[in-house]
């Protein structure tokens, strides 16, 4: 497995702790790395997905929510939700990644840890807000 796929994977895992505890604490996310400890290759890029989605979570969710059809973002799987989170960040915030690449890992991911109907789900919102922000001129990235 990749250095940034296993990044990802820990980045969701410690987003959907912090969820579920409804606590988004430094002091969370450390008891956190005390017990799942990311390596040191995935260690930057996990701590620059996971302090970059609770910093614009409220931007992300916005975004999600608007693509995702009677679907409020609280009602959707943890897993589901925090897996669009680190996408739609990676999308809006990290130029060197290309938006294939951030939607693909995002399906990827959700299929990992999510139902069978994870990956349809995030396909179809994630490919929406790629299919905005392109359009509008917002997506900071070329294609590859």
């Amino acid at each position: 497995m990749g250095t940034r796929r296993k990044a990802r994977e820990l980045a969701m895992q410690a987003l959907f702790y912090m969820d579920i505890q409804n606590n988004a604490s430094v002091e969370m996310l450390a008891y956190f790395c005390e017990n799942f400890q990311p390596s040191e290759k995935s260690q930057p890029f996990f701590l620059k997905l996971v302090n970059g989605v609770l910093e614009t979570k409220g931007e992300l969710d916005a975004l999600i929510e608007r693509f995702s059809k009677n679907w409020d973002i609280s009602r959707m799987s943890c897993v589901d939700r925090n897996v669009m989170r680190i996408a739609v960040f990676e999308l809006l915030y990290c130029a060197d990644i290309p938006p294939k690449v951030s939607i693909n890992e995002a399906i990827d991911v959700g299929k990992k840890f999510g139902t069978e109907e994870s990956g349809a789900f995030i396909n179809g919102i994630m490919d929406s807000i790629r299919g905005e922000l392109e359009k509008n001129g917002k997506l900071i990235k070329e294609e590859s």
